[in-house]
């Protein structure tokens, strides 16, 4: 496939979710062929539900809207004596979904007014989940997948009791599939807590709420276990199906439908510990749904609340790996070198430094690299905008070396 870290998009629609909401020009955001087609943000289906969505009436909100939490808060249980363990363990189900559930939203987006650059065609909609889960002022926060918001230029929040509000969208990230989104916070007493994600065990109670299949199934509550508390699934940023990233991910066989993206995945704490994001859907298999670790989410959610993005250093290549480009005999390189990076394009740092297509990169900072993954692995997490990076690469037969300064990566 061919990456390019310069004009870079992803978590965006799979070909279900395109069915709903395409935008033009945009990525695809999937797991790679070895994990087959199956892998689907659980954003919802809007035009698939359009019917469904519209045949619940969802009023305008007022100073009483988003006030169901009480009703909800009401189904806890209250300790009794003499109940079995069964029954114990369910109370504690009921109790922790009673906590989260008032604070876990519907979020909606459209672009009534036509679609431009990078947004949905109109009269388009999407739908997907959020939690509530922090106040500023009169205001209240939601976090949810940028998946579910990503393209759309009007966004309304639908409560528990089907009231309705604007939101605002503070900020989205599209590697970690994260977006923050704030409105009005009248009437909202009930705030979600977060819990620990890093304690979690397998085995443990799982509980994932969320609003699948359209606002008529707003709540819905599954519970299951955790599966593995860190799954790391290779997943693919651009459109030919080759997985160029990673993430680190909570794997849970709690139901996750598609309109349950972004909802809340809870422990029996009533904590949410994960943003469900995606799911296994393939002939033959269950139970395989997939949540963002609330631990890794807290600092992309800062982030976004007090820069709107998550700045990220680019060094301007178009790339693919050379172990999978079929015409390796016309680059001249020397029989030993097997594994690197080849250069497709150049653009701003890149260019600036010298390189050029048909470029073999195989070091950065004198560390080895084989693939795409690897450099843009080493690009995120060990620099900086800014900062210098050493490129080691073939032309030809020979060895070159190269210095460049990042650059910040630019929303596209």
């Amino acid at each position: 496939m061919f990456d390019d870290d310069d004009f870079y998009t992803a978590k965006v629609s799979l070909p279900v979710r395109d069915a709903w909401r395409a935008p033009k020009r945009r990525r695809g955001w999937k797991l790679p062929k070895v994990l087959p087609v199956w892998a689907l943000p659980a954003a919802g289906a809007a035009v698939v539900f359009t019917a469904l969505i519209l045949a619940y009436s969802v009023k305008e909100a007022d100073e009483s809207a988003f006030a169901g939490a009480e009703a909800v808060a009401a189904m806890a249980p209250t300790a009794a004596q003499g109940v079995s363990e069964d029954r114990l363990r369910s109370d504690t189900v009921v109790g922790a979904t009673a906590k989260v559930a008032p604070t876990v939203v519907s979020i909606v987006g459209s672009n009534l007014d036509g679609g431009g650059e990078g947004e949905a065609k109109s009269g388009a909609m999407g739908l997907g989940s959020g939690v509530i889960f922090d106040r500023s002022g009169d205001k209240v926060r939601i976090v949810t997948n940028n998946h579910v918001v990503e393209g759309f230029s009007q966004l309304d929040v639908v409560s528990i009791s089907g009231e309705k509000r604007p939101a605002t969208l503070l900020g989205r990230d599209q590697i970690t599939d994260l977006a923050v989104l704030e409105m009005d916070g009248a009437g909202i007493k009930q705030l979600a807590e977060f819990g620990d994600s890093d304690a979690l065990q397998p085995g443990e109670t799982a509980i994932a709420v969320g609003n699948p299949l359209g606002l008529g199934y707003a709540p819905t509550v599954t519970q299951g276990i955790i599966s593995w508390p860190k799954r790391t699934i290779p997943v693919t940023l651009g459109q030919e199906g080759d997985f160029d990233w990673e993430m680190d991910v909570i794997q849970t066989d709690a139901a996750i439908n598609q309109g349950n993206s972004g909802g809340a995945l809870v422990n029996l704490e009533g904590k949410v510990v994960g943003i469900n994001t995606m799911k296994v859907a393939d002939m033959g298999v269950e139970g395989l749904g997939f949540a963002i670790p609330i631990n890794q989410a807290k600092g992309v959610i800062d982030t976004l609340i007090k820069e709107q993005k998550v700045k990220r250093p680019y060094m301007g290549v178009v790339t693919q790996d050379l172990q999978a480009y079929k015409g390796t005999e016309g680059l001249e390189l020397p029989s030993d070198v097997k594994k690197g990076v080849l250069v497709l394009d150049v653009v701003g740092p890149a260019k600036d430094a010298g390189l050029k297509s048909s470029d073999v990169i195989v070091e950065l900072d004198g560390k080895p690299v084989d693939s795409t993954l690897a450099l843009r692995k080493y690009i995120y997490s060990q620099k900086r905008v800014g900062e210098k990076l050493q490129v080691t690469y073939y032309r030809g037969a020979k060895k070159n070396y190269a210095q460049l300064e990042l650059e910040e990566l630019k929303d596209r």
